[in-house]
């Protein structure tokens, strides 16, 4: 049974806004910081254009293959069965993690002192609205990401207010002493990029959604580079001033970056309104995410890479209801142990390794299929190589390691099947 196509070009843009706004704003900048320092803003470029990139491949291959699942199907379809699961497993692994942080930072935000309850009845509402339709998902995104961009601009107003206090200047706001000789260069400022590609990966939650959308050989094109054309701008507004309200060093060390910058303003008792933005938009990343996961999820049941089950859908509400709850039961195991700066790094490689499929997947089709280059994927696949291994080495050896698990369990599966249709003896 297939899902419904249900959503249009606005629905699509405000998924991917609400993903890409709640990962980034409020989680991606401070430990990028302390990796980057004052070059956090070439930095922050550097991943908007990996991001473009893979933008690009993805819209062109969500057109081609407009199904539930994003780059596993297209892995699939265009590099093989491997490749595929690969990609799909980087994403559903990585996400489901980025899914409990995401429910950490909002009840971080919003009710401090009972956070980890707090962080599960978030997760079984949202999962609860992506139960019952993709329409009341988008509806909801809609409401949440509003409530986000409103606060988000009376803090940005507030911190931007004339004030007694020169601002902070390049080289006056310290080091912190943990980043060593890795403060800025080279080095620092791609591992820092790499960190913050995990702010514009909301984007892949309108490809995955694909098999949702109307008309998705126009829709996914134009939603997918308007969400990220948006989100750039809106990103590089906020990096430059938290910058020069917290220097890089006080940016790296706060859990609370936005709110700390209007608290240091003008106005500080504006700061609530920096908190609610933060746990709005934490709550809108965690509703898509749940949503793109979910439908991943159920894409790789329907080939057996995961547990058959999954690939139910609902005969009433349209939606892979097993997927959804099973996704939600995991993330309120992960919630107790959720660690939000390891799981950007950790998320982050699973992306990269995800986006470096789609662009290779994109590499193959023939010119008619794309409106870019056939140098753009090759361009899209090395950057998100280089910035994947540039990340922090407990990320990359996290994420190498889940990987290998993923390998073990495939095969694992692979010669169970084999065994049971009796192609092969018992050894």
């Amino acid at each position: 049974m297939r899902l419904q196509a249900r959503l249009g070009t606005a629905d699509a843009v405000t998924i991917g806004l609400g993903s890409m706004i709640g990962a980034g704003l409020f989680a991606a900048f401070a430990p990028a910081a302390s990796l980057a320092g004052w070059n956090l803003v070439p930095a922050l470029l550097l991943a908007a254009f990996v991001a473009f990139c893979n933008a690009s491949s993805s819209a062109a291959l969500a057109a081609r293959h407009p199904a539930a699942g994003g780059t596993y199907v297209y892995g699939r379809e265009r590099l093989g069965p491997l490749w595929g699961y690969l990609a799909g497993w980087g994403f559903v692994t990585g996400k489901t993690a980025s899914c409990a942080a995401m429910a950490l930072t909002a009840a971080n935000y919003l009710s401090p002192s009972h956070r980890d309850v707090v962080a599960v009845v978030f997760v079984l509402l949202l999962a609860g609205t992506n139960y019952v339709g993709i329409t009341r998902t988008a509806r909801l995104a809609r409401v949440l990401l509003l409530i986000t961009l409103a606060g988000l601009a009376v803090a940005l107003v507030a911190t931007w207010l004339p004030d007694s206090d020169p601002p902070l200047l390049p080289g006056t706001g310290g080091v912190p002493a943990e980043t060593g000789s890795r403060w800025g260069g080279l080095w620092g400022t791609t591992g820092a990029a790499g960190l913050l590609f995990f702010a514009f990966a909301g984007y892949a939650r309108i490809a995955t959604l694909g098999e949702e959308v109307r008309d998705p050989e126009r829709t996914i094109p134009r939603a997918i580079p308007i969400a990220l054309g948006i989100v750039v701008l809106l990103y590089l507004v906020v990096g430059v001033t938290l910058l020069g309200s917290l220097g890089p060093a006080g940016l790296a060390e706060s859990t609370a970056p936005l709110a700390e910058a209007v608290e240091a303003g003008p106005l500080p008792w504006l700061a609530p309104a920096a908190r609610i933005a933060a746990g709005t938009a934490a709550l809108g990343a965690l509703l898509a995410l749940l949503a793109g996961v979910g439908r991943t999820a159920m894409a790789m049941a329907r080939e057996r890479d995961l547990p058959g089950p999954l690939d139910r859908v609902h005969p009433r509400f349209g939606t892979p209801h097993h997927a959804e709850l099973g996704v939600a039961a995991v993330v309120v195991v992960l919630i107790a142990a959720g660690d939000l700066r390891a799981v950007i790094g950790f998320s982050s490689f699973g992306v990269l390794v995800y986006y470096a499929i789609a662009n290779a997947a994109a590499w193959t089709l023939p010119g008619e299929q794309r409106w870019f280059p056939r140098a753009l994927p090759a361009v899209g696949l090395v950057g998100c190589a280089v910035l994947a291994f540039s990340l922090p080495w407990q990320a990359v050896v996290a994420g190498l390691g889940c990987f290998g698990v993923g390998l073990l369990f495939r095969e694992r599966r692979k010669l169970r099947s084999l065994l049971l249709r009796g192609r092969i003896g018992p050894p």
